[in-house]
């Protein structure tokens, strides 16, 4: 079934093509991912307060407003300052205005402070907030769009590498190495240095040119620039990508977040051997019923991160009764110590992934979140932490997802009678399929008869050995398994090998790899934004937004 939609870019008109691929059949998916996207109801037991629909959400809203207690004024003073400092623009800060009333809902998202926004799926999080805010201001519910920047993260490995399709077609992954950074601090304080400017310059040196090259290039370079923290970096970028969307962004390292954060981490201090024997036995749960933890919580576990005088974010630990270790240090704190200093100096702790929902729900009037599978996955244990906190469990939708196809693609797909689900069995798959129905399907016929001859002549043998002996049946069976075997693989090899002799062809199917499932995965998963802003321009977003069908569960390939 395929979804036209009108699209007005620099020049003349254009149309999107847009086909649907349910998620149950793309490889590597969870079961628990899967079973929610199908049908969330049926796991109310792990999602208690799931909705079928994101036009349901409205119904869930005024329980939320009646529990939500944090000071708004303070908030957005806070987030007023942190996104004037980004130029974010005058439409976040109408938004931002918006939500100092107590009716003013937020639907939430966030990601990793990735190099230049990280993969492309962090621009679809953006975009799907944003779009469920604007549904619920349709429908007359007061709402924005928030994106919380996980700056306090501490793998810098993770988030320091962002990947591109070059000039060539193909995929080219680059990192940043700062000259010097504290190694376990937080991402989003870690300072660029002047190294950053040669990797933008390598990297708009192999993308292709284009009309929009030049002020794409310059407007990156403009947000990472040297003395500017990664955070801050990260952030600006998503504000100048989405201006024209009026998304507040939000900073838990600043300060004046950290205090408005101060009960609710000590309460997680209080409350921190519950939470983990709650999420524990939740995931015992899980697993009992055929699903699986996202998290491996221990006995020792501890909800919150500890930020110590050096600037290092360190894990928290439960080494006796009543007796609490910062990882890979002698001090020791009781709970009592820890839950004062969460009060008094909140600076002091960020929360571990079980715990930032929560957090995030008590700063923000959080009417529902978008995330990715893994994130699903994470609220079926962190709703107990939820429970033990006393605090209403979010719904979570999963984000729109999208494979981006250019024409020079389509055409290629076109050509050799391909499709995206065909390509999910693998790029050998897919030239051996390509050998046999377009290249050298003689060839591939020549083998079909030899594999029907040799299995007509084994039959007259296991008849004549079995009139000898019936206990040969097995043996014969086996035998005759292992030569069909070998056919089967000298066929893959001759086929392949007739499919890597076209120059041609193994170039475009490259490619089509290249882009559409790089390194064996989904496109979203690896491919940066800039590559298809320095083609496409602004428009490209545009584009995107008016391609989202929140109702749509379905990843969907689109069509540029």
């Amino acid at each position: 079934m395929k979804q036209e939609i009108a699209r007005e870019p620099v020049r003349g008109n254009a149309n999107l093509k847009v086909s649907h691929l349910p998620f149950s059949e793309i490889p590597h998916q969870s079961r628990l991912f899967t079973t929610y996207q199908r049908d969330p109801k049926s796991l109310q037991k792990f999602y208690p307060n799931a909705v079928s629909s994101p036009g349901q959400i409205a119904d869930y809203i005024p329980d939320m407003l009646a529990r939500y207690h944090t000071d708004r004024d303070e908030l957005c003073n806070a987030l007023t300052d942190i996104n004037l400092k980004l130029d974010a623009g005058t439409k976040t800060t109408d938004n931002i205005r918006m939500l100092r009333d107590s009716d003013t809902a937020a639907v939430v998202t966030g990601q990793q402070a990735g190099l230049f926004t990280g993969p492309l799926y962090t621009i679809y999080k953006a975009l799907s907030a944003i779009k469920m805010a604007e549904v619920l201001n349709e429908s007359g519910v007061k709402a924005v769009a928030v994106f919380w920047a996980a700056t306090e993260d501490h793998d810098f490995a993770e988030v320091s590498g962002a990947s591109f399709i070059d000039r060539s077609g193909k995929l080219v992954r680059y990192s940043y190495e700062p000259l010097r950074y504290l190694d376990d601090s937080p991402v989003g304080n870690i300072d660029i240095d002047r190294t950053i400017d040669e990797l933008t310059e390598n990297i708009f040196g192999d993308l292709s040119k284009t009309e929009y090259s030049d002020e794409v290039s310059d407007r990156l370079r403009a947000s990472w620039a040297e003395g500017t923290s990664f955070g801050d970096a990260f952030l600006r970028t998503l504000a100048t990508i989405l201006k024209d969307f009026g998304m507040i962004f939000i900073d838990p390292l600043d300060e004046r977040i950290k205090n408005l954060s101060a009960p609710i981490y000590a309460r997680a201090v209080a409350q921190s051997d519950h939470i983990t024997a709650s999420i524990i036995a939740r995931s015992r749960e899980l697993e009992a019923g055929g699903f699986h933890a996202q998290v491996t919580v221990e006995e020792n576990y501890f909800p919150l991160f500890w930020h110590g005088d050096d600037g290092r974010r360190t894990a928290i630990r439960k080494t006796g009764e009543g007796v609490y270790r910062v990882k890979g240090e002698r001090r020791e704190f009781t709970l009592s110590e820890l839950e004062a200093t969460a009060a008094s100096e909140p600076g002091r702790f960020s929360p571990g992934v079980m715990q930032r929902p929560v957090v995030q729900d008590w700063l923000l009037p959080t009417a529902c979140y978008f995330g990715g599978g893994a994130e699903i996955a994470y609220f079926a244990q962190n709703s107990e932490a939820y429970r033990v906190m006393d605090r209403p469990v979010t719904p979570i939708f999963h984000r729109q997802s999208f494979t981006i196809v250019e024409n020079k693609h389509r055409r290629v797909l076109d050509k050799l009678h391909l499709d995206f689900k065909q390509m999910l069995g693998g790029i050998g798959q897919t030239l051996q399929n390509v050998a046999e129905h377009d290249l050298s399907p003689e060839t591939s016929s020549l083998f079909a008869d030899v594999e029907e001859r040799i299995n007509t002549e084994l039959h007259r043998v296991d008849q004549a050995a079995m009139s000898v002996d019936i206990t040969l049946a097995d043996h014969l069976a086996k035998r005759r398994r292992k030569m069909i075997y070998h056919i089967t693989a000298m066929k893959t090899k001759v086929m392949l090998a007739v499919a890597r002799n076209d120059v041609t062809v193994s170039r475009q199917i490259d490619g089509l790899y290249s882009s559409l499932l790089p390194e064996g995965g989904l496109q979203e998963r690896v491919v940066n934004v800039f590559t298809y802003l320095n083609k496409f321009g602004p428009n490209f977003i545009k584009w995107l937004y008016e391609a989202i069908d929140l109702e749509d569960k379905d990843h969907r390939i689109v069509d540029l």
